[in-house]
């Protein structure tokens, strides 16, 4: 009888699989068949992924987006996302691809098939209010700092300097706390500080910390899609954006300051195509 079980309990494993693998694999050409390609990305980073007036969801990532479309001969739809339920989403198929600001971590690519060459990256700063004259990262011991739910840096950041966190689902939840008080300084991303910082509505704050924990962007499709067809051409364009450098010009159309990882990677991609 024991025996029985067991043999019936590894066909059956063995029969999931083999239904699982096709299913996988054949996810570049359901977006084909139905003409139709769901990306996730931020709808509040400007200028990463942000709504323009008409509520349309436009920038860096949703151009990226628009590239994948266009290589596909399909339509777009963006789906926000935000740091705490975009890898959810990729895994529950609610998207075919995820590029949301998402740092390369090892514990993520257990998750998520995170897709190479990186196309992006970011350190980790603080917004803060200029009367609380933050000078170092050690002035944070026993202070409110607010922060971002499923940021990975938030957990080391409040363990080395004994920041204590109060997290939000997204950035507009953080601004306000910030602007009303609550924390003394935003810790994130020093990307998303940039553009706040032109912008007259924060002329009280300022970003006077050293960058720390810079780390590159990764985009991801499903984890067992990574070595299949899907993660494949997601490869082959993410090098043809590196080669063309036109993650550069994007750069440049959304006023970002230039960034030394990407014109690293535009002169080592450009080398191993020579």
């Amino acid at each position: 009888m024991l025996k029985r079980l067991l043999g019936i309990g590894v066909f059956a494993l063995a029969a999931a699989a083999w239904v699982q693998a096709p299913a996988a694999a054949q996810t570049l050409d359901k977006i084909k068949q139905r003409g139709v390609i769901v990306v996730g990305t931020k709808a509040d980073y400007k200028p990463f992924g942000f709504r323009d007036p008409s509520g349309k969801i436009v920038g860096f990532e949703p151009d990226m987006a628009e590239d994948v479309a266009k290589k596909l001969g399909v339509k777009l739809e963006i789906e926000p996302v935000v740091s705490s339920n975009r890898m959810q989403f990729l895994q529950q198929g609610k998207i075919d691809l995820m590029i949301a600001t998402m740092n390369d971590k090892p514990d993520r690519r257990t998750v998520v098939g995170i897709i190479e060459p990186l196309y992006y990256a970011s350190g980790v700063n603080v917004l803060a209010a200029k009367k609380a004259g933050l000078k170092t990262w050690e002035q944070l011991k026993g202070k409110k700092v607010c922060g971002i739910q499923g940021a990975w840096y938030n957990k080391p950041v409040a363990e080395k300097y004994g920041a204590e966190f109060l997290n939000f689902v997204g950035q507009a939840e953080t601004e306000t706390a910030l602007l009303q008080g609550n924390c003394v300084g935003w810790v994130y991303d020093d990307t998303a500080f940039a553009e706040r910082l032109a912008d007259a509505k924060w002329k009280d704050f300022e970003m006077k910390l050293p960058t720390i924990m810079e780390e590159p962007w990764g985009l991801a499709v499903k984890l067992e899609e990574r070595e299949g067809p899907w993660g494949k051409f997601m490869t082959q364009l993410s090098q043809e954006w590196h080669k063309t450098g036109r993650l550069i010009e994007l750069e440049k159309k959304w006023k970002i300051p230039a960034s030394a990882f990407l014109k690293k990677m535009n002169e080592e991609a450009k080398k191993a195509k020579s």
